[in-house]
């Protein structure tokens, strides 16, 4: 499995992709925030990504289907992550005008797209916005491998 399964970064920033299990991993993403192919690699190497641009990156082993993470670079650093009460705080906003997206793991980007909201921050006050995302339908797609294909699923890895 990959830990952290969600990590929110800079644009710019460099993620490391350890294997510290006991056979091949091939990690890749072909996604619109960072495409890449890092090939089978060893027990005990690390391979490296640099998300030179913004966007959302689902990161998956072509070896081993349930393995899978997501990596969202940003090119700003106003951000937070529900916690497991489905809240959160973005600390030390400047006062102004901002537009809130959100991004929920699953969701299809227009569901997305209905739940952006303009946001007024005001000095000294508590400012605060409810988000109903309870209508916001999951995607039901499974993954592909690397090739554009399904994964097959009779096969076991020879570990």
């Amino acid at each position: 499995m990959f830990s952290p399964h969600m990590l929110v970064i800079p644009v710019g920033s460099v993620v490391n992709f350890p294997n510290a299990d006991p056979f091949f991993h091939n990690v890749f993403s072909l996604f619109n925030g960072r495409r890449f192919d890092l090939g089978l690699y060893e027990a005990g190497t690390s391979k490296e990504v640099i998300f030179s641009r913004e966007g959302v990156s689902y990161i998956f082993c072509n070896i081993h289907p349930e393995m899978s993470a997501v990596v969202l670079a940003l090119s700003t650093p106003l951000y937070a992550a529900a916690d497991s009460a489905r809240k959160f705080i973005i600390r030390e906003v400047p006062p102004g005008e901002y537009e809130l997206h959100v991004w929920i793991e699953g969701t299809p980007q227009p569901a997305l797209d209905r739940l952006t909201r303009q946001i007024r921050i005001r000095a000294g006050v508590s400012n605060s916005a409810d988000i109903d995302a309870s209508n916001s339908p999951p995607s039901s797609s499974q993954h592909l491998n690397k090739f554009g294909k399904p994964y097959d699923r009779d096969s076991k890895p020879a570990y």
